[in-house]
C-alpha cells in the first residue's frame, strides 16, 4: 500500500525543481533587464524601447462655437514643446515655452466669430521634431456690448479729468472687464477703477495727474463675457494728453477764487456765489464744457452770458456777471453760478479745458454725487473700494499693473494742489 506514495513524492520533487529553475531563470534575467531588455542569444547589444511622442492641442480639430473664455492648451507627451503659433482675428502670437515644458496655456479671452489656427511643435529625447495643427471657430455671440471712452483722440484735459468709459448693456461681470483693460502713461501714477452703477466705469489717479501727461487707453473687451450670453466684439483704444495744471478753489464766505496754474497762486479774484437758498454747493468739481455766450434762464431772466465755463450738469459755471461786479467779493447774489468780472471770466475761460478741478468751499449747502464730473467727492480710501477687484493700480509707461492698496505708501499731497480735501463735498 505504500508504493503508491513514491511517484508522488518525485512528482513534487520534479515540480519543485520547476520552480526553481524559473526562480534562476527570472534571477538571471534581471541584469539584462536593467540594460534596456533582455540579451538576444547571439550577445549583441539590447534594443532601448522610446514611448511616443504626442502632441494634444485643446480645443479639437474642427471644433466650432468655442467659447471665448475658453483657453487654447497644448500637451506634449514624451516629448518637450519648443513653440506653439496661434493665428487669428489678425493677429499671430508667437511664444517659446520654457525649456523642457510639457504644457502650454493662452492668456486672456479669444475673440469672438473668429477661426484659429495653432500649431505646435515638440522634441522627443532623441532629438526628433514632433508637429500637430489643430483649427476651431469661436462662438458668434447672440448679444453684445458696445463700450466707448468719453475722451477724443490726441485732445488736451485738466488735471482731474477721469478715464470714462459707457457700456451700452448693464455689466455683470465686473471683474472680468477690469482684466481687459490696461492704461500706459508717460509718467508714473497710481490710480483705480471705480464703477459708477452697471454701465458707467471711471479710473482716476490717487492724486491729480501730473501736468503734460500722455494718456493711452487700451480696452481688449473682444471675447469679454461681460454679463450672461453678452459678449465684447471689439478692441477699443485711445491716446489723450493731460495739460498743464489749472485749479480754482472759491469760498463763499471769503467771496473769492483763487487760481492755480503750474503749481504756483495765479490770481486771487473776488466772486459773488449761489444766494440763500441758491447756495453753490459744496465739492470738488471738474470743468465739464463751455460756450461764448450760454442762455441762461431762469425766474424773471433770460441772458445771454459770456465767458461761460461750466461744471455741475444742473447748471452752475463760472462766467461773466458784468451786472454783479459791485456785490463781487461782498455779498453773494448769483443763482447758484460763480460770478466773476468780464475781464476774470475771460482770462479764465481762455486757460480752461475739460478736467480742470473746482472746488467749492464754505457752502451750508452740500454737493450731489453725479451732478457733474464728480470723482473727486470721494477719500481715495472709499475711492478704490468701487473696484470690482478692490485693488489699485501702478501705472507707467510699460503698463498698468494691480497692487493691493494696503501695500501703499499714505501718498497723500497737500490740498489743493495735488488732490481735493477729504470730504469736500460735505456741508461746512
Amino acid at each position: 500500500m505504500g508504493r503508491p506514495n513514491v511517484p508522488q513524492k518525485r512528482g513534487a520533487a520534479i515540480l519543485l525543481a520547476c520552480l526553481g529553475l524559473v526562480a534562476a531563470a527570472c534571477q538571471t534575467s534581471s541584469p539584462s533587464a536593467s540594460h534596456g531588455g533582455a540579451a538576444s542569444s547571439n550577445g549583441s547589444p539590447p534594443t532601448p524601447v522610446t514611448a511616443t511622442a504626442k502632441l494634444v492641442i485643446t480645443p479639437a480639430n474642427g471644433a466650432a462655437q468655442v467659447k471665448p473664455g475658453s483657453k487654447i492648451m497644448v500637451r506634449a507627451a514624451n516629448a518637450s514643446l519648443i513653440e506653439v503659433t496661434v493665428r487669428g482675428g489678425g493677429s499671430v502670437l508667437h511664444s517659446q515655452p520654457a525649456a523642457g515644458a510639457g504644457i502650454w496655456r493662452s492668456s486672456g479671452p479669444l475673440q469672438v466669430a473668429t477661426r484659429y489656427t495653432v500649431h505646435a511643435t515638440a522634441v522627443d529625447p532623441s532629438g526628433k521634431t514632433v508637429t500637430a495643427i489643430t483649427t476651431f471657430r469661436t462662438l458668434k455671440p447672440t448679444r453684445t456690448v458696445r463700450a466707448t471712452i468719453f475722451e477724443g483722440e490726441g485732445q488736451t484735459y485738466g488735471v482731474g479729468m477721469p478715464i470714462i468709459l459707457s457700456f451700452d448693456v448693464p455689466v455683470v461681470n465686473k471683474a472680468a472687464v477690469e482684466r481687459a483693460l490696461e492704461i500706459r502713461t508717460s509718467k508714473p501714477v497710481v490710480g483705480a477703477w471705480y464703477w459708477d452703477g452697471d454701465s458707467t466705469l471711471y479710473f482716476r489717479p490717487r492724486n491729480y495727474w501730473p501736468a503734460h501727461t500722455t494718456v493711452r487707453f487700451v480696452g481688449r473687451l473682444n471675447g469679454v463675457e461681460t454679463a450672461p450670453g453678452v459678449y465684447g466684439d471689439h478692441t477699443l483704444t485711445q491716446t489723450f494728453q493731460i495739460g498743464r495744471s489749472l485749479i480754482a478753489v472759491a469760498s463763499t464766505v471769503s467771496h473769492n477764487v483763487q487760481i492755480f496754474r503750474d503749481g504756483r497762486r495765479f490770481a486771487t479774484w473776488p466772486i459773488s456765489s449761489g444766494k440763500p437758498g441758491d447756495d453753490t454747493p459744496n465739492g470738488t468739481y471738474l470743468t465739464i464744457e463751455k460756450h461764448n455766450p450760454v442762455e441762461m434762464k431762469g425766474p424773471g431772466y433770460d441772458l445771454m452770458v459770456p465767458w461761460s465755463v461750466r461744471f455741475t450738469w444742473s447748471g452752475d459755471y463760472l462766467h461773466d456777471a458784468y451786472w454783479s461786479v459791485g456785490q463781487q467779493g461782498f455779498t453773494n447774489v448769483s443763482h447758484g453760478c460763480v460770478n466773476l468780472s468780464p475781464a476774470h471770466a475771460q482770462t479764465y475761460y481762455m486757460m480752461s479745458v475739460p478736467g480742470d478741478p473746482v472746488t467749492i468751499t464754505d457752502s451750508p449747502r452740500g454737493g450731489v454725487w453725479d451732478n457733474g464730473w464728480t470723482v473727486w467727492f470721494l477719500t481715495w480710501k472709499r475711492y478704490v473700494r468701487g473696484s470690482a477687484l478692490h485693488r489699485a493700480l501702478r501705472v507707467g509707461p510699460n503698463g498698468s499693473m494691480p497692487v493691493d492698496p494696503a501695500s501703499l505708501p499714505s501718498g497723500a499731497k497737500r490740498s489743493p494742489l495735488g488732490a481735493p480735501a477729504p470730504g469736500n463735498a460735505s456741508p461746512a
